[in-house]
Order: structure tokens, then sequence, then C-alpha cells
């Protein structure tokens, strides 16, 4: 006599997938995300599929109450979706960075200026002179060739006038750069100058990787305001709201330290356990953004004022980040600059 199959409780009470939590809940093509909730994982009859869009991604992780994707390229933000034999999830926001122009090698932080024009460098290998030094790109992705004849770019800074100035690593200069795009030399002897940042006064501080942070000030001249550890590849700066400088750079170290400098050139720890930190800046709450790793996932780290960690937009090869109008940010990798609707508002992009 034939077996009848009778379903198990198990089988009949299966539930669909839901998504509580996306983990961060911004990222760049390519960048690895999680997602958090219920019923996640694979069951008996089959694997889920992470959607975004229309779009499939590659599930890295899965487990009943977590999973982990990589976002596929050519993907615009919208909501994601998890699939298994059993149903669909809920769909969850997740905000994908847009590339604005590629064929770019920044090495650090883009700058933008009042008005949302964004600057980069084509910096090129050491001692190797490139066809332009720095490109200018309009908010929606139009770049053009803005400066010419700085071997090297590398550190961006706006002055509170509104100036732009460039360092140049392979000559240790710093060079001032008008409205048109001319270069006129404005320092040197900086080393193998990297980061740059303007503090409220107009002093200039500059980043020489050696080990040395060195102050210009408004008649040029120069002062060293502190030492760190040298760095393999570049120091990068920027000022936080109480006036202290911030500083990274990477070493052999794979747990790496932001400094803090107050205003006598004293050096203290403020977070130690990042992974190739370079570029930073500041949210208008003083909450810090960094371009590096942390528990071995790559993109943008937010240290609060109290040094709490937590990763805020996944993503591969990003050197340096700049807040843009609009509760945006421009996101610099090795070779391109990306627009990102955040939601979170910069402090001032030039000191005040």
């Amino acid at each position: 006599m034939p077996r009848t199959r009778i379903q198990s409780d198990r089988e009949e009470m299966t539930p669909e997938p839901h998504i509580e939590e996306v983990v961060p809940s911004a990222a760049l093509p390519k960048g690895e995300v999680e997602l958090h909730g219920e019923n996640l994982g694979p069951t008996p009859t089959g694997p889920p599929v992470v959607v975004l869009g229309t779009h499939h991604a590659m599930v890295v992780m899965s487990r009943p109450g977590r999973i982990a994707f990589r976002v596929p390229d050519n993907v615009t933000s919208g909501l994601v979706e998890v699939r298994t034999p059993t149903g669909v999830s809920n769909g969850a926001q997740l905000n994908i960075a847009r590339e604005l122009s590629s064929g770019l090698h920044p090495v650090t932080s883009p700058a933008v200026s009042r008005s949302g024009m964004i600057y980069a460098t084509i910096s090129g290998q050491r001692g190797k002179q490139t066809p332009v030094s720095v490109v200018r790109v309009s908010p929606d992705g139009r770049g053009t060739p803005f400066v010419t004849g700085i071997l090297n770019a590398t550190g961006l800074a706006f002055s509170p006038d509104g100036d732009l100035f460039v360092t140049s690593r392979a000559e240790g200069n710093v060079y001032r750069i008008d409205g048109a795009g001319e270069s006129t030399l404005y320092s040197e002897g900086m080393g193998v100058a990297t980061g740059a940042v303007f503090d409220a006064q107009g002093n200039l501080f500059v980043g020489d990787r050696s080990g040395t942070i060195f102050k210009i000030d408004r008649d040029r001249k120069i002062f060293v305001y502190a030492t760190l550890e040298p760095s393999v590849s570049a120091y990068h700066l920027a000022f936080g709201p109480h006036g202290d400088l911030f500083v990274t750079g990477p070493t052999t170290s794979s747990f790496d330290s932001v400094y803090k400098i107050d205003s006598h050139g004293s050096v203290s720890t403020f977070y130690r356990g990042l992974g190739r930190p370079q570029g930073l800046a500041f949210d208008i709450d003083g909450n810090l953004y960094v371009a590096a790793s942390l528990a071995g996932k790559r993109g943008i780290v937010k240290i609060t004022p109290d040094a709490q960690a937590s990763l805020e937009v996944a993503g591969p090869g990003l050197v340096g980040l700049a807040f843009a109008p609009g509760r945006s940010a421009v996101l610099a990798t090795t070779g391109a600059v990306h627009h990102l609707s955040w939601g979170v508002q910069g402090a001032p992009l030039v000191p005040e």
C-alpha cells in the first residue's frame, strides 16, 4: 500500500525572511554589507538570494540571523531584499555611492569648494609627471583639467580666503592655485609633503610623511609643529571642532592610530585599532570619519567624540572623503571620486 508523505510542522511553519537592519547602510559597488534579521539563512530546500533592484548580489556568508553580500556593479540606491524558498523579505534601504569621475589617482581626500566644485588629483607614480595634476569635477560629474605641472600632486586644502593649495610629495613644495588653475610656489622644504589643512587663522599645516607636521603661518614662516612615527604612504590631516589637529598615517602595523595634536603641539592617541587609516573629515556634531579598515572590513569608519568606532560606508580602495553641500559626501578611491547622498551634515567646508 503506497505511503502518503505528511508535511512536517516545521515545513508548514517555516516563516518568511525578515530584515531588521542593514550594516552599514551605505556602500560603494563591491563593498561588503550585512543584513541582520530573522530566517535569512539557508533553508532545507535552498540557499538565500539577495536582490538589489534587478541585480542579484554575491552572498559571501549566510546564517539565520545574518547574511553578508557584496554590492554588485551598476546598481543605484534602493531597496535590498532576501529571497528564500519560503518567501521574500521586506525591503530595506541601502544607499549606494554614484561614481562622478574616473581615470584619476587620488592618494588622499578630495577638496570641495563652498560652491560644491570637487577637486581631485592625478598623482601618478613617484617622480613621474602626469599630463594633468588636479582635475575639477562639477557636482553632476563633469570633469575638466584644472592644474598642470605639479609633480606628484598629493594633498589638497582650501584656505579661509577660498584659495586652493596643493602639495607635491616629490618636490616637498606647496603651491597656491588661482581661479584659472595657475600655480605659484607658496612654500618649499616640506620633505615628503603629503596631507595639508588650514586652521581658522589661516595657518597652513603640512604633513611630511617621514615624521614631521609643519606649520606655515601667514607670513610663510615655517615651524615644526609636531613629530610622529613615519608613515609608509602619507599623512592625512583635519581639524576637529575644538581646534585640535587630527592626523592619520598608515604604518607597517595593521592596528594603526588616529593622533590628536593640541594647540601646543602635544601628541596623544585619540583612537587605536584601524587598518591603513587615510583621509579624514568631521561632521557638524564632532564625529570623525576616516577611510580605513575596521575589524578587517574596508570603508568609511565613524569615530564618535568618545572614541567609539563603527563602519558607516562599505567599499574597497577608499583613500579619503570630503563633505559636500546638501548632506552628502564625496568619496575618493584610488581611481575615482564618488558622490554619496548620506544624510550627514559636514563641518564647514572651509574654516570660517
